[in-house]
């Protein structure tokens, strides 16, 4: 290959790095429906050398549950509307929600940043499409308008502004061995445990627990037949040192909202094992709550430091 076109080639390349950074784009592209999505919107530039003044962010259809992540410095507001049909998210309908996002601080032309909200993508969408979220940037002098949705057949690239698109897959297959258990409005998925080693004298359970009901609850504790008692513990930071501590008064699920269990944070402490519990068991236990009362529930025991049974959505 000759010098010049090498000199050619990247002349090309970082013709086309400065294009994508100059568009608003998403960190994340692709995502699968029936599940959560973080979008992360990138901003590279203000308008004509001045600085952004305000994001807006358009939803849409079919994208629910959306919280906007604070920002320091920034204000953020939200426009609600109606869905142009009612969608199931964790066991309710929901028939509307946030439509448009607002940003409003200050970014300087030279500077870089990002906005970011948690959402859901709902199985009304189809994988294999793409959805689009227009962003318009209002600055100090003039404006950008991310807006522009290609065509079917058109390439996204040919595009002075194109919006942010996100490519949806397929969802992912749920596993049979992940039951759901329901006791008044309280609906708890996926209980499971790790594995411990030998001798081990204490293991961590973990289930997701969601409120359909309009009061709150309280998880207490439960029993487990290879454990001399099963409490409700919480990891947090304090001083800076991860430490783990007891909620004796147990742990309120809100009405209308979900609580995961999960390493490294709430969940259930097994004590004075009897024996060690092996991956691929299933233990049977109960769950007591304060108004709703116990509820027996099947653990699945998963290998050591597993992250989760998995199907569970973190963005609540």
């Amino acid at each position: 290959m000759t010098r010049h076109n090498i000199l050619l080639i990247a002349a090309a390349t970082c013709a086309w790095s400065a294009s994508a950074f100059a568009h608003a784009t998403l960190e994340t592209k692709e995502a699968a429906i029936g599940g959560s999505y973080k979008a992360i919107v990138k901003i590279g530039h203000g308008c004509e050398g001045t600085a952004t003044l305000k994001m807006r962010v358009q939803i849409p259809e079919g994208v629910i549950s959306v919280k906007p992540m604070p920002k320091a410095g920034w204000t953020v507001e939200t426009t609600t509307g109606a869905y142009a049909k009612p969608y199931k998210y964790y066991r309710r309908d929901l028939s509307e929600g946030v439509k448009e996002i607002v940003w409003t601080g200050k970014l300087l032309d030279e500077h870089y940043d990002e906005f970011a909200f948690a959402s859901y993508l709902t199985d009304s969408l189809v994988a294999g499409t793409t959805i689009y979220f227009p962003v318009t940037q209002e600055c100090e002098k003039g404006a950008h308008r991310w807006v522009e949705i290609p065509a079917a057949g058109q390439d996204a690239h040919a595009l002075k502004s194109p919006a942010p698109g996100l490519r949806l897959t397929a969802a992912a297959a749920k596993s049979a061995a992940t039951p759901s258990y329901k006791i008044g409005a309280l609906v708890l998925d996926a209980p499971w445990i790790r594995a411990t080693p030998g001798g081990a004298k204490v293991a961590g359970g973990y289930v997701r627990i969601s409120n359909t009901g309009a009061e709150a609850d309280r998880l207490v504790g439960g029993t487990f037949p290879l454990a001399a008692a099963v409490e409700v513990h919480e990891m947090g930071m304090t001083d800076g040192v991860m430490k783990m501590r007891s909620l004796p008064n147990g742990l309120e699920i809100k009405p209308s909202a979900s609580v995961d269990l999960k390493p490294g944070g709430y969940h259930l402490m097994f004590q004075q094992l009897k024996s060690a519990l092996k991956e691929g068991q299933t233990i049977k236990g109960t769950l007591v709550f304060e108004k709703a009362g116990t509820v027996e529930v099947e653990y699945r025991v998963l290998p050591i430091g597993s992250a989760g049974a998995g199907g569970s959505h973190s963005h609540h």
